[in-house]
């Protein structure tokens, strides 16, 4: 949140940001605590950009939307899988040239592939239920295992067996002290040779420049991100007139293997009714109840 943003909150009550609104320093809360708001509305699960200790300690509350239609971004995970593997980006942009050729664009089957689902929380538990009706095999880890999913036959694993065998890694999992930057140096060597790696969760999990040494090496074999470590500065915006200054992103748009979009995995009609409905319902519960069921603390 700039401070251009927080001047415009004098005398109001509330504000709502978004998943790249930044309230994680001191100075903004505080100069937002003196203009009179009581109230952060996120309309995102993720709270990583909110300084959760200086908002309690000012007596502002925070509210989030901690679920909303984990399809959405499931479907567009398995979305950025199929591109990537059968390549659909390139054969459309060819075809459009008069090129109908085959070369390079042989794929593999999902059914029957091994696939890591790293963290099984609502939108995990979306995916590993179409990923089962393409007939992968999945393995996971997170450190709470559902056990309704361990019912239906998803084995758990810790997080090297788990990264070790599979052709696909998804990642979706809260960004943490522990989870921050869990794809590094160090754990890119657990996997596969050529493994395919996809972030539709938060953007810190990944350690971005040793990812880049991954896919040079050939260590990752593709890579899709829907979420970026500085996304902050790009994504949201059309920079299609400027020169992006962002090496390392730039460097990851170079790569044949590499799909990038835009953080808009959640995009979707039913989602974005159901962010608004959770948003104006927290808004209504803390004007109107004690109970808050939507309230970070730290």
């Amino acid at each position: 949140m700039s401070l251009l943003s927080v001047i415009i909150t004098k005398d109001f009550d509330a504000v709502c940001l978004f998943v790249n609104d930044k309230a994680d320093y001191y100075e903004v809360l505080e100069k937002l605590k003196d203009n009179g708001v009581k109230l952060i509305l996120l309309r995102c699960a993720g709270f990583n950009n909110i300084d959760l200790e200086a908002a309690e300690e000012l007596g502002i509350k925070i509210l989030r939307v901690p679920a909303y239609s984990p399809e959405a971004v499931a479907e567009h995970t398995v979305a950025m899988m199929l591109t990537l593997n059968r390549k659909t980006n390139k054969a459309y942009n060819r075809i459009r040239n008069g090129n109908f050729s085959l070369e390079s664009l042989m794929g593999f089957n999902l059914n029957g592939c091994k696939v890591a689902l790293i963290g099984t929380g609502n939108i995990g538990k979306a995916l590993y239920k179409i990923l089962k009706g393409f007939g992968c095999k999945v393995t996971a880890f997170d450190p709470y295992p559902d056990e309704t999913l361990v019912s239906e036959g998803l084995v758990y694993a810790n997080l090297k067996d788990t990264l070790c065998d599979a052709e696909i890694i998804s990642l979706h999992c809260p960004l943490s002290d522990q989870s921050f930057h869990m794809i590094n140096e160090q754990t890119l060597k657990f996997f596969k040779k050529g493994a395919m790696l996809i972030n539709t969760s938060r953007r810190g999990l990944i350690n971005t420049a040793d990812v880049i040494q991954a896919l040079k090496s050939g260590q990752l074999g593709y890579l899709g991100l829907e979420v970026y470590e500085q996304e902050s500065a790009l994504f949201f915006h059309d920079l299609s007139n400027e020169v992006i200054q962002d090496d390392q992103i730039t460097r990851l748009m170079s790569f044949p293997n590499v799909l990038v979009t835009s953080h808009h995995g959640f995009f979707t009609r039913e989602a974005m009714q159901q962010i608004a409905e959770i948003t104006f319902a927290n808004a209504d519960a803390f004007t109107t109840s004690a109970v808050m069921p939507n309230e970070i603390k730290p």
